[in-house]
């Protein structure tokens, strides 16, 4: 059963850090991109930053770039983003997503497992 598992959410100020993790069991994906997506409320689910197989294989929404990083330990299946310089408009509920094997993709209806999400909410 393929499950993925999100951590490290919480509550922080405006200008704070946060780093989600993601957990991935039940398969390798060695051969998935990974990605994190963040819906609001009444919103839809945007796409945040995505990694490939390649570790240099990186991509960002223009709203996260220079502020968010995403890695991978493809050896313990899981995927970071660490957030710093956090903002009020990065309160979402974040999703680790997988889309694969051997596809690059930023947009939600490519990824073929999800997690049930992490809160983040930055106070002003």
């Amino acid at each position: 059963q393929v499950q993925l598992v999100e951590s490290g959410g919480g509550l922080v100020q405006t200008g704070g850090s946060l780093r989600l993790s993601c957990a991935a069991s039940g398969r390798t994906f060695s051969s998935y991109t990974m990605g994190w997506f963040r819906q609001a409320p009444g919103k839809e689910r945007d796409f945040v930053a995505a990694i490939g197989w390649s570790a240099g294989l990186t991509y960002y929404a223009d709203s996260v770039k220079g502020r968010f990083s995403i890695s991978r330990d493809i050896a313990k299946n899981t995927v970071h983003l660490q957030m710093n310089s956090l903002k009020p408009e990065d309160t979402a509920v974040y999703y680790c997503g997988a889309s694969g094997p051997w596809r690059f993709s930023m947009i939600a209806d490519g990824y073929d497992y999800w997690g049930q999400g992490t809160q983040v909410t930055v106070s002003s």
